[in-house]
């Protein structure tokens, strides 16, 4: 959950001989433009974006959202803030899937990923990719998660800086009520709280000159007084049937992998509650000796955040990609 960084852009040649791993982002980092391009120039994604979002348009009737399929596919597609602007909800489902999509058609040319690493939000998504909701379940959980967002009030800003000096930069900041939410890299992390207590954080930023940005997120998450919105969250999702994993999904909030014992309803909502932090996980799967690694989103801070902390952990590391964001990339 981050801004994202300009686009990397690297030839890829051919397809890994070894199964890549997908990464699925949060909400901080969701292109519309980036995925109506792609699609109007990959039939592949076009053809995995109408698929999915037939898919989604069903939940979206369902639950008094506008339909997105043939928006997103026409002549006239809406606009982030047109998203963000439309019924709750209505751009996490957009989001959820255009991850899912994405992550299908990837497949579809580099075959099924080995696992997937979920992040925040992303969870949603890794999780249906993998046959654990159904796609319809996942997008009733992203609905699900979009509402109980509107009883989180207060933001998420990202700092260029390390998690210790974020701890540090709060401390200096008298900011009591912010936490470090998210740890994408030994360089990014976001900060989450009340309006006041972020803008402490800013200031004491500045005077350090460390960037600071504030998401354009009108909701705070990854905080421990968000534990009703959690529980409500939790409740609603228990309603959705869960499936065999087709592959292994590591969650950045749980820390590891998932497995058949978990209560999964539980662990989406400590996406609420509960702290990420993306390295440790990225280093897990390493395990599964990936060709690649590929974004399934529709942005690239993920991704530049795995290059960052695989470069340090492993020479020579595996690729990683954001496809969306890297003109070029083969599909």
């Amino acid at each position: 959950m981050r801004a994202g960084p300009a686009p990397h852009t690297v030839a890829l040649g051919r397809p890994p001989l070894r199964r890549p791993v997908h990464l699925f982002p949060g909400q901080g980092d969701f292109s519309v433009s980036a995925l109506v391009a792609s699609v109007h120039a990959v039939p592949g994604l076009r053809t995995a974006v109408r698929e999915v979002f037939e898919q989604v348009d069903t939940v979206a009737a369902e639950r008094g959202l506008p339909e997105l399929g043939p928006r997103l596919l026409g002549p006239h597609p809406p606009s982030g803030r047109d998203l963000a602007h439309a019924t709750t909800g209505t751009a996490q489902l957009a989001l959820f899937g255009a991850s899912v999509a994405i992550h299908r058609a990837l497949s579809t040319v580099y075959g099924a990923p080995s696992a997937a690493v979920g992040v925040s939000f992303g969870e949603i998504a890794a999780l249906t990719a993998a046959g654990v909701f159904a796609v319809e379940d996942g997008a009733r959980a992203a609905h699900d998660l979009a509402v109980a967002l509107t009883f989180c009030p207060g933001g998420l800003t990202a700092l260029a800086c390390s998690e210790r000096a974020a701890h540090v930069l709060l401390e200096e900041a008298g900011a009591t009520e912010a936490v470090v939410a998210v740890v994408n890299d030994e360089r990014s992390v976001v900060v989450a709280g009340p309006v006041a207590a972020l803008a402490l954080v800013e200031k004491a930023a500045a005077d350090r000159r460390t960037a600071a940005v504030r998401l354009r997120l009108p909701f705070s998450s990854h905080h421990p007084a968000l534990g009703h919105a959690a529980e409500a969250f939790a409740t609603a999702v228990r309603a959705y049937p869960c499936h065999d994993f087709r592959f292994p999904v590591h969650s950045a909030v749980a820390g590891r992998r998932y497995g058949p014992a978990d209560d999964l309803a539980a662990r989406l909502a400590d996406c609420l509650v509960r702290p990420a932090a993306v390295p440790p996980v990225l280093n897990q799967v390493l395990a599964y000796r990936p060709g690649a690694l590929f974004e399934a989103g529709t942005g690239s801070a993920l991704a530049s955040s795995a290059r960052t902390v695989l470069t340090a952990a492993l020479v020579p590391a595996p690729p990683v990609h954001a496809p969306l964001a890297e003109p070029g990339f083969p599909w």
